[in-house]
This record gives structure tokens, C-alpha cells and sequence, in this order.
């Protein structure tokens, strides 16, 4: 594609088996791919971002793809996502909304066979080894309290200041051992994205 250039990709699996005293009848996999890119505008103002928009359009397929390869698993089985975007020192929030915002969702909804809610994100500007926490929720039905939660991305060498680390977050489950109420799976009329 033209207008990327992928530095590294960092993928990590999280996988849960015990938590808050309590075993896990299935364990819960997060999984968070991350590229890191050259971004094309580092050091200057440029009204035209549609070149990283079009960055995103590819990386939501992408990076969603390897992500449910890595935690093995059906795309249907995906449960919650996620989206994130660390801009490099010599670049801009607007180049990490450009990325996450426009196109991304789309490839990003076909990896996981759904995606009614909106893709909750977060972007941030900082040196190499900032990090930063990717909301998650139910992909379905934003208000589906069980699967609010987050998972954190950090590389210890990225971004550089000319970069960008794009990362996306796929789970196969909500929170361990959700008690708090609300909306459940099972009560999801998928009409709006949010119910």
C-alpha cells in the first residue's frame, strides 16, 4: 500500500484462567496487535490527511485479522474491540484520528462478523514507551456493562517521533466474574448498536 511503511508488528496475547479468588469456567483471551508505522506527515502541517485515512481503512482488516488468528479463535467468537492510535513527538493527534476514525471500523467489523457499536478509542502523543489503555466493549451493544474494560498497549521502542503505533484490541469474552448488572449478552436486540 502506498504511504505505509510498517516498522514492526507487536501482537499480545492475554489469557485468563484465574481471577479475583475465583477460577474461570473458560479462560478469557484479549489480544492486542499494534503496527508501527512511518508516519508521512511527521514535521509538518498538511491539510490533506486522506492518505492516512486510507492507512486505516487498511490496518483495521489487517491488524483485526491477525489479531483473532493469534488468539485462535472464529471471527464470530470475537466478543469486544477496540481501537488505539500513539502519535510520535513530531506529529499530531489529528494524524491518529485520521488513521482510527474515517475507514478503519469498516475491515475492522468484517474480521469479527459484526460490529453494531461503535469502536471505542483512544489516541495520545508521546515518546517511545508511552502507553496507552484501549477501551473495549461489547461489539454488538455499547451498553453491555460486562464487557467494559480496557487493555494495555505499549512498545518499549516505539513511537519514534516520525511514527505512529496503531493498535487494535479483540477479546473472546467480557470482565472475569461480572456482577455489576445491566444489559446482558443474551437480552441484546441489535437494533441501534447500543441495545
Amino acid at each position: 500500500m502506498e504511504n505505509l511503511s510498517i516498522r514492526k508488528i507487536v501482537t499480545n496475547v492475554e489469557e485468563t484462567y484465574f481471577e479475583g479468588f475465583t477460577k474461570l469456567d473458560t479462560p478469557i483471551k484479549k489480544c492486542s496487535v499494534a503496527a508501527v508505522i512511518k508516519n508521512p506527515f511527521a514535521g509538518s502541517y498538511v491539510e490533506d490527511l486522506s492518505a492516512l485515512t486510507d492507512i486505516g481503512e487498511y490496518l483495521g482488516g489487517y491488524l483485526t485479522r491477525l489479531a483473532v488468528e493469534a488468539m485462535n479463535i472464529a471471527p464470530s467468537d470475537a466478543n469486544s474491540y477496540g481501537k488505539g492510535a500513539i502519535i510520535g513527538l513530531n506529529g499530531e493527534l489529528e494524524h491518529g484520528a485520521a488513521i482510527l476514525h474515517p475507514k478503519l471500523g469498516k475491515p475492522m467489523r468484517e474480521q469479527v462478523n459484526g460490529g453494531k457499536a461503535i469502536i471505542p478509542s483512544a489516541k495520545k502523543a508521546g515518546p517511545a514507551g508511552t502507553s496507552l489503555d484501549v477501551p473495549l466493549h461489547y461489539k454488538d451493544a455499547a451498553f453491555v456493562r460486562t464487557h467494559y474494560d480496557a487493555m494495555e498497549v505499549r512498545i518499549p521502542d516505539a513511537p519514534k517521533a516520525d511514527e505512529i503505533v496503531v493498535a487494535i484490541v479483540v477479546t473472546n469474552g467480557g470482565r472475569p466474574h461480572p456482577r455489576i448488572g445491566g444489559l446482558q449478552v443474551s437480552e441484546i436486540k441489535g437494533e441501534d448498536g447500543l441495545r
